[in-house]
């Protein structure tokens, strides 16, 4: 048992002298205390909504260049591009969000939010936080930037950092790229991003082939109708009916199009019409989310709404002039689909780092949807999106025997314990950078 102990711990230092890791936990340790901590605390209490997010870009872009970083501000609006450059080899690029959402934070903490902030959508002045943690990923961002910048010796290449705005509203990494993001700072060899979750453990890393995130579009369908009096239906075209019909026809094309094992969700959110009781409108309007994790599936569905609506239409009577239109919002991403063969070349990096305990791969349950994909689809580039937990193992202890429940993200009860989820996230993040930056 001794000889296996001692020859594990062996393996352990030759690896850690190989990569030249050993001091990267306890260096970012210090980092946290010193540093960090205090980042956190401010980007947590100052959060900025999607595409308003200047002073939070402001104070990021101020942290780069501490660190020695080639930094742009205003890239699509608020972006903030930083480039550190150390002789030959891959570019790497790392993202992290940086826009907090309108919500009144209810989590308790000493460190609670009390911001607010005029809603550009409304124009209503709402309270705004960090209620998905992107406080944890900026806050993580500046410690990579610190470690890297201080173990230049140990690789080589360039190291690209972004702060994208407007992650909330799937707008900020499209508009990076309308503003020739590539063109200007160059295209990465490889891509990531991470995400802080309370649904997972504190400090531990999950990472999975496949799509972590969906691909998400908001789809609005207008249908025109012949108003009419409700006692005299024949008269007109009834919206809601052929509205009715659509909703249901919907249905099938999860149920019937898809393969079983293959997901994909087309939920009616929103169906509005008419005005009393006894008027036929001629107008209806459903709202859409679909869901989906791979650009096939994407095109199935879209072309299959546009499919039943245009010709449902058509069977009601409807001229060709007047078929439901189908409108897909700007405020779409595609599935977030990772490499898998860099996914295995990192769990491996991580578990040899971090420990086999602090690496798991936990297939996502719901179909929640990110723009990172913007970034790396077209064209095309190899990425991992990880996600590093948020919640100590204690607190789901507690809710299993009838506690509190764990806030969910969005929620104004939304909380993470900042320490371990950074520590982590910044160690993973220069673990990767390390094994795809060698040095030459």
């Amino acid at each position: 048992m001794r000889k296996t102990l001692v020859a594990a711990l062996s393996f352990t230092m030759m690896m850690s002298s190989a990569y030249g890791l050993e001091p990267i936990q306890t260096a970012v340790d210090k980092d946290y205390e010193s540093h960090l901590s205090d980042l956190f605390v401010y980007f947590h209490q100052n959060p900025e909504l999607s595409l308003q997010e200047h002073n939070t870009a402001a104070r990021l872009a101020q942290e780069l260049k501490a660190e020695g970083f080639e930094v742009t501000t205003g890239v699509g609006g608020t972006g903030v591009v930083a480039l550190l450059k150390n002789g030959e080899g891959p570019l790497v690029m790392m993202r992290a969000d940086m826009d907090g959402l309108p919500v009144k934070e209810k989590s308790g903490l000493a460190i609670a939010s009390t911001a607010t902030q005029k809603d550009p959508i409304t124009g209503n002045m709402v309270p705004v936080m960090h209620a998905c943690g992107h406080d944890v990923h900026m806050t993580s961002l500046v410690g990579t930037a610190r470690r890297m910048a201080a173990m230049k010796d140990k690789w080589s290449g360039t190291l690209m950092l972004i702060g994208q705005p407007a992650e909330e509203r799937v707008m900020g990494a499209r508009d990076m790229m309308k503003d020739n993001l590539w063109q200007r700072f160059g295209k990465p060899d490889y891509a990531m991003a991470f995400h802080v979750s309370s649904g997972n453990e504190a400090g531990v890393i999950n990472v999975s082939e496949g799509a972590p995130f969906a691909g998400a579009d908001s789809v609005d369908i207008i249908i025109h109708g012949v108003g009419a009096h409700g006692a005299s239906p024949h008269a007109g075209k009834d919206p809601v009916l052929l509205g009715s019909q659509i909703v249901v026809a919907l249905q099938t094309l999860v149920s019937r199009e898809l393969s079983p094992r293959q997901p994909g969700v087309v939920t009616v959110g929103s169906f509005h019409s008419g005005t009393k009781h006894n008027i036929i409108s001629d107008r209806a309007h459903l709202q859409l989310t679909v869901r989906n994790t791979n650009l096939e599936t994407r095109k199935i569905l879209l072309d299959g709404i546009k499919r039943i609506a245009e010709n449902l239409g058509r069977a009601a009577g409807l001229p060709e002039d007047m078929l439901p239109e189908v409108i897909v919002s700007e405020e779409s991403t595609p599935p977030t689909v990772n490499n898998d063969e860099l996914v295995r070349r990192l769990r491996k990096v991580w578990k040899t780092n971090m420990g086999d305990d602090k690496v798991v791969t936990i297939a996502p349950t719901g179909m929640g949807a990110e723009d990172f994909p913007f970034f790396t689809t077209d064209p095309a580039i190899p990425s991992v999106y990880f996600v590093v937990g948020g919640t100590p193992k204690e607190d789901f202890e507690r809710a299993k025997a009838g506690g509190p429940a764990i806030p969910s993200h969005h929620s104004p009860l939304f909380k993470i314990t900042p320490a371990p989820a950074i520590k982590s996230g910044v160690a993973a993040t220069v673990y990767a950078l390390l094994e795809l930056m060698p040095r030459k």
